[in-house]
């Protein structure tokens, strides 16, 4: 099984260019079995496709529920939730990373750094959560070895900490523009219909190959040494967001339940006793 682990899709990321239907095209041509639509702190890219497009095109392409966290001390993580569940506080960023972890691995998800050894604030490797607490590397359940924007030097240094750390690796092309789709890939052993399914997969390791081809035309390349200024600015955006949702955060981990379901489960036996309820009311 071919999957894209890392996209980002207009419907859901306002940086990126790419819809979903154009990405999943593109994908399907160049032999891919599915994507993990990974927006910025939203699920807004994939309600779309469960909205418009889900049971009505691309019957034998997987498209599954993910998202692209900002904490607010250990820059990007990418984090797959079980089907039928979201947590709302994930459409809320700035939480520190050892909440994040307690959080999704409660409710059985797993999670791993995006570009853990790319640019300062963004990632893992580069911030001071790292330097203060090297050893959290243990309770990620992947690392993103390949990442189609980064750099040579980046993804060396992302497959070294899989392999000292003995994490499943795998490849995403974070593609934010058209000509970026389909550059990454993670080759798993086994198959998945659903996301409880490839978290089954991931925790197993049956990730066979994680790899792709370099995309040299982002924003960092083009700015050059100025793209330092883009890398500094994120610490202000992310500080800024941290404080701007800190209240909302706090009143649903209070007040209300974190988790909600995305795409309601029916158990059979639950599923006949309703209709039987529903047909007692007619009658």
């Amino acid at each position: 099984m071919k999957l894209d682990m890392h996209c980002h899709v207009k419907e859901g990321s306002i940086d990126s260019k790419v819809g979903i239907e154009e990405y999943i095209e593109k994908l399907i041509d160049n032999g891919y079995d599915g994507m993990v639509v990974t927006d910025h702190d939203t699920y807004n890219g994939y309600r779309y496709w469960k909205n418009e497009l889900k049971g009505k095109k691309y019957q034998d392409f997987m498209v599954f529920k993910g998202i692209e966290y900002d904490t607010r001390d250990a820059g990007h993580f990418l984090v797959i939730m079980p089907e039928g569940r979201k947590m709302r506080l994930l459409e809320m960023r700035g939480l520190p990373l050892t909440m994040l972890i307690d959080l999704v691995h409660k409710n059985g998800g797993v999670l791993g750094p995006a570009h853990p050894c790319g640019e300062k604030y963004l990632s893992f490797t580069n911030t001071k959560r790292f330097y203060k607490s090297p050893e959290l590397i243990k309770r990620f359940d992947f690392i993103e070895v390949f990442n189609a924007c980064e750099s040579e030097e980046s993804n060396e240094g992302a497959a070294r900490l899989a392999k000292k750390y003995n994490k499943p690796g795998t490849g995403g092309s974070d593609a934010h523009k058209i000509e970026c789709v389909s550059t990454a890939y993670t080759e798993f052993a086994g198959t998945a219909t659903c996301e409880t399914e490839l978290i089954n997969l991931i925790r197993q390791n049956q990730i066979v190959k994680a790899g792709g081809r370099f995309y040299n035309k982002t924003v960092k390349d083009k700015m050059g040494k100025a793209n330092k200024l883009l890398a500094y600015s994120f610490w202000f955006y992310n500080k800024g967001g941290e404080l701007l949702k800190r209240r909302s955060r706090q009143k649903k981990m209070k007040v209300e339940s974190p988790v909600d379901p995305i795409d309601p489960i029916e158990i059979p036996y639950l599923r006949e006793a309703k209709k039987e309820k529903m047909q007692k009311l007619r009658d």
